[in-house]
């Protein structure tokens, strides 16, 4: 229900974002590592598709990888992400892509904590927008 809901509104989504939003998320760019919103973001909440809000990631996933951007050990549901080969720039890897809105979102490697599977799901803070738990009081 949600995709159709998403679907109807596509244009307007896409005309919201931010040149840099746009091209990380429909021309498959990547951002500047350490120089964007979310790498060393620690509140509680969750991850979810700037362009249409599907929720995507948890900060309970979310570990410091020293790579520059934010990084989770997996999302919040398998079908919610979906990876496809990317062979681009000489390399062989794992593209990450949103599930319903088909936003470019980073890329998977095998190269994550042991202990939580050993994924790093390297994502793009401008493929993203944090919602903070609203259960939890700011300090």
């Amino acid at each position: 229900m949600k995709e159709k809901v998403y679907m109807k509104n596509k244009e307007i989504a896409l005309n919201k974002l931010t040149k840099l939003q746009y091209h990380v998320t429909q021309e498959n760019g990547t951002e500047k590592p350490f120089d964007n919103e979310y790498w060393d973001n620690h509140e509680e909440g969750i991850y979810v598709d700037i362009v249409s809000g599907e929720e995507l990631f948890s900060s309970k996933d979310k570990f410091d990888s020293g790579c520059g951007w934010p990084s989770f050990t997996k999302p919040i549901s398998d079908n919610q992400v979906i990876e496809k080969q990317d062979i681009t720039h000489g390399m062989k890897r794992k593209e990450v892509r949103s599930r319903d809105a088909d936003s470019h979102l980073g890329h998977v490697f095998e190269d994550g904590p042991r202990e939580e599977g050993g994924l790093r799901y390297c994502i793009n803070s401008a493929a993203i927008r944090f919602v903070p738990n609203k259960n939890k009081k700011k300090a």
